[in-house]
């Protein structure tokens, strides 16, 4: 049996040529090597190569560093961001403007990008399991307990693949074995979601307790976190309230059983740490990407957020982007102006060379002119700027921009050493405290507000403290999504938490009009999808 990770192939062309006569190709396959079980797996270190490479693929979906993913599903159809036109740039046939306004058709070529991405991770983990469970692991000194460990990654890492799965389609097949069944049926999505829970409770105890040394792999604390959010979301994934065992799996990580980088996960005490160019060190962390500029693959979140070239000089950087998401500016509006989050994590107002007050100039609607990110995407009308406008109408300074997490300058030692987090603790808090509301008729508790407040004091100063710090009274549960859209966005929780709370089919923002259409909440499955497997079942409305 052939190992399912890498086929090497050198194709040759011998071509002969003939004085007088036409020229002649000769295309010749020669195999100059080829890889399986018997000749790969001949030490631990291949083993883990093999254990890993589904999560360093998965790196191409869930990230913000790709333009076909769950991320960007996630949250250019959410009400914080958005890809709109600006100028001559950016309308890409369409494809951002409708997941916007939700008018998505199963003919969208990124979605069936996204779907062949997510499935290509399941198949890698599902080769993975099926080579390792033939290796003699004992012979390359790994012990009963070692390779536990390693099968419990790959089943976790699996079950948080169809998490994602089930967020987007709904209803899917469920396949554990490479190429059988070779039509899979569709499942419910009761037994997706029944799937992932038994697998996940099943084998995230197995896992190893998060350390230093298990920075970017797939340790207790992900699992937990994963259970976490699995928990919160059951009532609206399949009708029943799992409130109870959303709190146990949080009391798992916040008490520190599932162990953390020093020991025990800790907040941290400022708003940056967590995403800064050292937060492979960050207590806060549980699940990470473990990129690395030195190494070679650094965190290219630019793409999405980086305006084009001359931006850079104003954080001293080498890297530029698209200049495509943008903040709705009725998102950056949720932030009180003495919210620290407002300054720390966005780029607004006038832009200039790094340490200096020399302007940043424009290169399209504002060629030669000084920058400024205003808080609009709509055309300048005789120097006036509104938070109307549409997808339609955004310019080169359109919106408040993503500053979240910080790469350094050029000339620092950890420049672009960011990992990107998956899971941080923040959100076990803010998970637990909305189970604990939900449970209590959905109203506040006194422990929920004191999780809540935990996070949030770090975003105001010690003066304001006293006027932003929630009671039981104002901790609504409007005002608990609304914080959680201020302390998680650019993060890809959004979608997840609108459709959690009732909002993503029903609530106005900006230039979105609601459909009311329950169906819009999962996405179809692509019609080529359809086209190849016969017993794939079209998701509801979109027939």
């Amino acid at each position: 049996m052939k190992i399912h990770l890498k086929k090497l192939i050198i194709l040759t062309a011998a071509i002969i040529m003939t004085s007088g006569m036409n020229s002649c190709t000769d295309l010749e396959e020669n195999l100059y090597s080829e890889l399986s079980k018997t000749n790969f797996y001949n030490n631990k270190v291949e083993v883990m190569q093999a254990a890993l490479r589904p999560f360093t693929h998965m790196q191409a979906w869930l990230a913000p560093t790709g333009q076909n993913g769950y991320y960007y599903h996630a949250e250019l159809s959410s009400d914080q961001q958005a890809w709109p036109q600006k100028g001559r740039h950016g309308y890409d046939g369409g494809d951002h403007f409708r997941q916007h306004y939700h008018t998505w058709t199963a003919n969208e070529g990124r979605m069936r990008s996204a779907w062949t991405l997510i499935w290509t991770g399941v198949g890698y983990v599902n080769a993975a399991l099926m080579d390792l469970e033939q290796v003699d692991y004992q012979k390359l000194g790994i012990s009963d307990a070692e390779m536990a460990a390693i099968i419990a990654e790959l089943k976790v890492l699996r079950a948080f693949h169809y998490m994602k799965i089930m967020e987007l389609w709904g209803n899917v097949p469920i396949i554990t074995t490479v190429g059988e069944p070779l039509n899979p049926p569709t499942q419910p999505k009761s037994a997706v979601f029944e799937f992932c829970k038994t697998e996940l409770e099943t084998y995230v105890p197995q896992l190893l307790p998060y350390s230093q040394a298990l920075v970017g792999r797939v340790s207790a604390t992900a699992g937990y976190a994963m259970l976490s959010e699995l928990y919160l979301n059951a009532e609206y994934f399949v009708g029943t309230p799992m409130y109870d065992q959303c709190i146990a799996a949080c009391n798992k990580i916040i008490s520190g059983d599932a162990g953390g980088i020093g020991g025990k996960p800790e907040l941290a005490a400022d708003l940056n740490s967590p995403f800064s160019n050292t937060n492979k060190n960050s207590k806060e962390a549980l699940f990470q990407f473990a990129f690395s500029q030195k190494g070679g693959f650094s965190f290219g979140w630019g793409g999405f957020y980086m305006g084009y070239g001359n931006i850079s000089k104003a954080l001293n950087v080498g890297y530029s982007g698209w200049n495509a998401f943008v903040t709705i500016p009725s998102a950056f509006d949720a932030f009180a102006e003495n919210d620290l989050r407002k300054k720390e994590w966005f780029l607004f107002g006038p832009q200039f060379e790094y340490g200096t007050n020399k302007p940043i100039l424009g290169t399209e609607e504002y060629n030669g002119k000084p920058f400024i990110y205003v808080n609009s995407i709509r055309r300048e009308v005789d120097g006036d700027f509104t938070s109307q406008g549409s997808m339609a109408e955004g310019q080169e300074n359109s919106g408040a921009r993503f500053h979240k997490y910080k790469t350094g300058t050029l000339d620092d030692p950890n420049y672009w050493e960011n990992h990107y987090l998956i899971y941080r603790l923040s959100e076990i808090y803010f998970n637990k405290a909305e189970a604990l509301m939900r449970k209590n008729n959905k109203v506040a508790t006194q422990e929920a507000v004191d999780l809540v407040n935990a996070v949030r004091k770090r975003a105001f100063s010690t003066a304001d403290w006293a006027t932003a710090a929630y009671t039981t009274t104002t901790l609504t549960m409007d005002e608990l999504l609304a914080e959680r859209g201020r302390e998680f966005i650019f993060e890809g929780k959004r979608r997840t938490d609108l459709i959690r709370f009732g909002k993503y089919t029903t609530a106005s923002w900006w230039d979105h009009v609601p459909s009311n259409d329950p169906n819009r909440e999962i996405y179809p499955i692509p019609h080529t999808q359809l086209a190849a497997n016969p017993n794939l079942v079209q998701n509801p409305g979109y027939e």
